[in-house]
């Protein structure tokens, strides 16, 4: 016969609600630290910033790497870098605290669950954030992950990563930079007026889909969403009235404003140049 009494296998259920906001500096610094890594180093591990917003969000501002020496059985830290930098950053941003670690590659690996049980003791549900900088297929995979505990019963286990939602807060032209980073070979950094034309290229696909989603909730090929109907409203709300006439006049002061400045900005080079010949010339005779 068999025993009413069962064991029973679970997670933990503390991280099911968790995201994080990830700004661009923390991935630009991520590929700085990966670029000037020491030879035979195969990733980079280090310490993120930030803070943990009122909703539960965590807000990842800052970080800075962490030298490290690992194995398939064991890792080893520099703990008192690690301190170092971080008494450095707070006599900065004191507001900023550890909110997790990152490492570069693809996904967790070996010796992530030893990292992510040390800096559990630097702050409670650490976020672990990967960042591909290979930047396979031309895309940026860049995720993040918890650990939840797994018990059986009263008696603790292991623990697992399970990936978390991960949003990239970026303004139009930070996203131009990190875009640059996608390609293996750059002829040249886009100028002011290729980067606005790419901007304005993604922004008319944006009002396409936009617009084809519009349609196709009215039409009944999907179904309505109140809070994306409110957001689309909230957003073209936002855009001033404006005839054709008066947005022209608005776009040709603003490009001539541009065009006077990259003027007076050549003249001063100019000047500067003949006024340090002539002090050249000046000297000699």
């Amino acid at each position: 016969m068999a025993s009413s009494d069962q064991t029973v296998l679970q997670f933990s259920p503390s991280s099911a609600s968790l995201s994080a906001k990830v700004h661009p500096l923390v991935i630009f610094n991520i590929c700085d630290c990966f670029v000037r890594r020491p030879d035979q180093t195969e990733r980079i591990i280090g310490t993120l910033l930030g803070s943990v917003l009122p909703d539960g969000t965590v807000d990842v501002r800052n970080c800075y790497a962490v030298p490290h020496s690992e194995s398939q059985d064991q890792v080893a830290l520099d703990i008192d870098y690690h301190h170092n930098m971080l008494s450095s950053h707070q006599k900065v941003n004191p507001k900023e605290v550890i909110v997790g670690w990152f490492s570069t590659g693809f996904g967790v690996s070996g010796g992530s669950a030893l990292i992510q049980e040390f800096y559990s003791r630097e702050t409670s549900n650490p976020i672990h954030l990967t960042v591909d900088t290979g930047f396979q297929n031309g895309e940026a995979s860049i995720k993040g992950f918890v650990s939840v505990h797994l018990s059986l019963g009263d008696q603790p286990l292991a623990a697992q990563f399970q990936e978390i939602p991960l949003d990239l807060c970026m303004v139009e032209a930070e996203r131009v930079g990190f875009d640059m980073l996608k390609t293996t070979t750059v002829d040249k950094l886009p100028n002011d007026l290729e980067g606005m034309e790419a901007s304005m290229e993604r922004l008319l696909a944006l009002i396409d889909d936009v617009h084809k989603y519009v349609d196709d909730v009215v039409e009944g090929r999907l179904p309505q969403d109140n809070k994306t109907g409110r957001f689309i409203a909230d957003t073209v709300a936002t855009i001033p009235k404006l005839s054709p006439q008066a947005f022209d006049k608005l776009v040709n002061d603003g490009l001539q404003d541009q065009l006077l400045l990259l003027y007076l900005a050549s003249l001063t080079r100019t000047q500067l140049s003949f006024a340090e010949k002539l002090n050249t010339a000046a000297q000699i005779l």
